[in-house]
């Protein structure tokens, strides 16, 4: 028998919880690096339609959004 009764895997299956595992990592690393990236492009959007005065009527929310987004993609 195996002491594997904490993780609830049998031990037989373990490399594919391992590999479960990495790739569920990899999408989550994944994702928050979009976020990321989706954020900053939606701040440079955002501050580039603020300048024109018409334009700041979707610039500022979308400055906002872009900001949410790199916060929550960092943290």
């Amino acid at each position: 028998m195996s002491d594997n009764r904490k993780s609830g895997v049998p031990w037989y299956l373990w490399p594919f919880k391992a590999i479960w595992d990495l790739v569920a990592w990899i999408i989550t690393l994944t994702g928050r690096l979009v976020a990321v990236v989706l954020g900053f492009v939606f701040l440079i959007v955002g501050i580039i339609l603020t300048v024109t005065i018409i334009g700041a009527i979707v610039g500022i929310p979308l400055i906002i959004l872009g900001l949410l987004l790199v916060v929550r993609g960092l943290w």
